[in-house]
């Protein structure tokens, strides 16, 4: 029985939003495991290589049955070469490597507040200066608390960092993290590369590059691998959950989503993510929620929530 367009909708957003919020309470808790962050990273490109690799063979020669001069490289990546290197080294190489090594510094909540929250903001300001989008008065304030928020977190951090703490050092990778996403997502918009294509692409990109790179450096023992050593079924879950849900699955429905609801009120949905994940944290990995977390967590939610608002309202 076919869903419904409501029920299909829905459905994706429950899954888009669970495993967005999902993805920085595990990676948090993998670091107690036996992985590096370059580890992840590894196997987060084969578990996602491993369904997009033969779907992107698919979809390559379908467009070409079409159209034989359709773009593509070495018949896998449906985008051209240029393209491909250009998304994929951003989106599928420097990010996941940045936000890996984030979550062995900070703990899970902040990845919360200046991940997925500073995205907007890093996305607003590449997007201004890239495709020359306006950013209207209204969002710069939904702007201006995500920045207060950012502050609230980070700076507790680099004021510890006096005392020999290094939190601050997880919360910059985490905000350069978000930042390499933002370049990924605007770049995206200036190909004119639809997410799907994009998807396989960097994947494609990244199992050509980093894959046989990092392989080859950690067999001569150059690079500080624990690949050898991890148990398989740790290997199996990351590749799973990093590689599978959270780059295969979360892209399939975060496009539904759009198709769906609309770039406008997809965003909103996606700004409980924050939240959801801080709240995560503190219940499975028993991380305290400071007052300037909260505090914090709430200005970049409520300027996520304000800014797409704005934006809802001059489009109509």
């Amino acid at each position: 029985m076919a869903l419904s367009k409501n029920t299909d909708g829905a459905i994706a957003a429950v899954i888009t939003v669970a495993i967005w919020a999902s993805f920085i309470v595990i990676a948090r808790a993998m670091t107690h495991r036996t992985l590096t962050p370059f580890d992840i990273t590894f196997v987060r490109i084969l578990g996602a290589a491993l369904v997009l690799v033969p779907w992107g063979i698919w979809w390559v020669r379908r467009a070409r049955k079409s159209d034989p001069a359709a773009p593509h490289w070495l018949g896998v990546s449906p985008l051209s070469f240029r393209t491909t290197a250009a998304l994929g080294l951003a989106g599928a190489v420097i990010y996941p490597c940045i936000a890996y090594s984030g979550f062995f510094f900070a703990p899970a909540a902040h990845a919360s507040v200046l991940m997925p929250g500073f995205l907007p903001l890093w996305t607003a300001v590449l997007a201004f200066f890239v495709l020359r989008t306006p950013i209207p008065s209204r969002r710069r304030i939904g702007l201006a608390l995500i920045v207060g928020g950012g502050l609230l977190v980070g700076g507790a951090s680099l004021l510890n960092a006096f005392d020999g703490g290094k939190v601050w050092i997880g919360d910059l990778l985490y905000l350069a993290g978000s930042f390499m996403w933002a370049i990924y997502t605007v770049s995206v918009r200036k190909s004119g590369a639809e997410a799907i294509p994009a998807t396989i692409a960097i994947t494609f990109f990244a199992l050509l590059t980093f894959v046989p790179v990092y392989g080859l450096l950690a067999l001569g023992g150059v690079v500080d691998s624990k690949l050898a050593i991890a148990p398989w079924r740790e290997i199996a879950f990351q590749a799973f959950v990093q590689g599978f849900l959270s780059v295969v699955v979360s892209g399939i429905t975060f496009v539904r989503m759009i198709s769906h609801y609309g770039p406008v009120r997809t965003t909103m949905i996606t700004a409980v993510v924050p939240g959801l994940s801080a709240i995560g944290a503190a219940i499975f990995l028993s991380e305290p929620l400071h007052w300037n977390v909260i505090i914090g967590l709430s200005l970049v939610t409520l300027g996520i929530v304000f800014g797409v608002k704005s934006s809802a309202a001059q489009s109509k």
